[in-house]
């Protein structure tokens, strides 16, 4: 493989990629050309356009004017994986109108979920329930996208009364469970039910990884929160003219932002003041991550905390290391892996979460060797891989980071900006 400083040189050949948007009810496709530079070696070329195209395969138009993502070999669409798989295609909404078009279908529909079933994580195209699993982040990665695009096109006619709607529902729904004891009658067959203390943070049922959680304030949930909080404030201001929302957004931002620092942050004897994976508000706390997305890893990807923060700092170093009980190393590298995967197996998502939060080109380069070794022959990033062999794998066909790989490239070795957060 061409080491990537010299890869950097060799951005010689610009070349168009056609992506097929889904453009009408009747499910006609009209083709639009992104102009991308493309590294020059063969795999991660490859790798890159199929993140590229592979969302068109996964995406359907509706009759509702909407467009639906699945999330790959399974076909439905959770909430969070949609918004991270149609991501990339953000930096070309503004010059391409049929990009910008199926961007708007993708949050229309997440919105339409959202004022339905704020507590499912995952529905069918006919907005039916498949996965009612209550997940934080699922509230969340809808209002952060459609936050994006705007701050990216400058177009606020995504801004529907369907996406009020929908966003109202999320942050009620929040306010709801900041005081679950109180407030919630929240339950689910699955769910334990653990004591928890009043925090300020906000209550969450299962962890992004789709399972369940040992106490249920999530910090890197409630890091996203406090960010997307603070969207949704610029949106109810700046948009729809509702300075109730906005207020009640800004004031549950800092609240959780104060139960964080409160209660997420605690002493490690190895690697000092470091943030909790979970914690009840009672004492008790998980010292881990998980490599779903938001992450401790990626916190300062979703835009809570620099990467220099110490606090962050030493927190990175405990998550990628054997304190770390999902951390895994062996003959292709290391990283981090999830209670939804087999033992030994690493997921690419916390490769990518480890390489957009790195500071140094050295680590991103490592990143990208690691993940080019993941690839098991068919330039696909999968869920998991045996981190001792790679044709051992999970979801043969996952589209999450796939589109997050484009991301990293993009922004670490071809010169975008990262995305914007308010």
């Amino acid at each position: 493989m061409i080491r990537i400083l010299r890869l950097l040189t060799a951005l010689t050949t610009i070349v168009g990629i056609t992506a097929l948007i889904l453009a009408t009810p009747a499910s006609d496709r009209t083709a639009s050309t992104v102009e991308l530079s493309v590294m020059n070696n063969q795999q991660l070329e490859i790798m890159f356009r199929n993140g590229f195209v592979g969302i068109e395969r996964l995406s359907e138009a509706e009759l509702d004017g909407t467009i639906f993502v699945k999330t790959g070999d399974i076909p439905y669409e959770w909430m969070r994986d949609s918004s991270a798989q149609v991501t990339p295609y953000l930096y070309f909404a503004k010059d391409h109108p049929a990009i910008a078009k199926f961007l708007k279908g993708v949050i229309e529909r997440q919105a339409k979920s959202l004022a339905l079933h704020p507590y499912a994580a995952a529905t069918n195209v006919d907005y039916s329930v498949v996965w009612p699993r209550y997940e934080l982040d699922s509230l969340l990665y809808p209002i952060q996208i459609a936050c994006q695009y705007w701050q990216m096109t400058g177009d606020k006619t995504v801004f529907t009364s369907d996406v009020y709607k929908g966003f109202a529902t999320a942050l009620q729904t929040m306010l709801t469970e900041q005081n679950h004891n109180t407030r919630s009658s929240y339950t689910d067959p699955g769910l334990v039910n653990v004591p928890v203390g009043y925090t300020g943070m906000i209550w969450s049922a299962f962890r992004s990884s789709d399972l369940g959680m040992v106490y249920n304030y999530s910090i890197p949930g409630n890091m996203m929160a406090v960010v997307v909080l603070k969207e949704l404030a610029q949106i109810e201001a700046a948009v729809y003219n509702d300075s109730g929302k906005a207020a009640d957004s800004l004031k549950l931002s800092s609240e959780v932002d104060q139960g964080i620092k409160k209660f997420g942050i605690v002493h490690s004897a190895e690697f000092g003041q470091v943030f909790a994976y979970e914690v009840d508000g009672l004492g008790h706390s998980v010292l881990m991550d998980d490599a779903n997305i938001p992450s401790l890893l990626a916190a300062p990807y979703i835009g809570y905390v620099a990467s220099n923060n110490q606090t962050y700092q030493n927190t990175r170093k405990l998550v990628l290391s054997p304190a770390n009980p999902y951390f895994y190393q062996g003959r292709l590298g290391r990283g981090i892996g999830s209670n939804n995967s087999p033992v030994g197996t690493v997921w690419p998502l916390s490769l990518l979460a480890q390489g957009l939060t790195a500071n140094s080109d050295a680590e991103r380069q490592e990143v990208l060797r690691y993940l080019l070794a993941s690839d098991p022959g068919d330039h696909l990033l999968h869920e998991s891989y045996n981190i001792n062999d790679q044709k051992i794998l999970t979801r043969p066909d996952f589209g999450w980071p796939n589109s997050l790989f484009d991301q990293f490239i993009m922004v670490g070795f071809l010169g975008y900006a990262p995305l914007p957060h308010l």
